[in-house]
């Protein structure tokens, strides 16, 4: 049997490797047919201490550490994912974006004196 693999957000890097993983799933309501969002957390074993709050991981299913954890953290945006997803987007935003201007600004600008 395969072992289940998810997917969520750091929300507790305080423990000596371990990370507590935030997952949430939506699930369709039984009487009024809407769509909710349920959430559990779970501790995961993260062996050097790399991930920290709000990092995405995804985490495997595994043996037995602890009373707690059984489950292991996979991967996912680490500390140098997060300085290169970070300066690609102030480069992105840099580049993409033009100078904005109000409206009254660009009213004198227009008119010719």
């Amino acid at each position: 049997m395969p072992k289940r693999v998810l997917t969520g957000v750091v929300v507790s890097d305080k423990a000596d490797k371990t990370v507590t993983v935030l997952v949430e799933r939506r699930v369709m309501h039984p009487v009024y047919k809407k769509f909710i969002s349920r959430s559990k957390k779970y501790a995961a074993h993260d062996e050097t201490n790399a991930y920290k709050t709000g990092d995405t991981v995804r985490i495997e299913e595994c043996r037995p550490i602890s009373k707690s954890k059984r489950w292991i953290v996979l991967g996912g945006e680490g500390p140098t994912q997060r300085k290169e997803a970070a300066a690609a987007t102030k480069d992105e935003v840099a580049s993409a974006a033009p100078a904005r201007r109000s409206r009254r600004a660009a009213k004198a600008a227009a008119t010719p004196e």
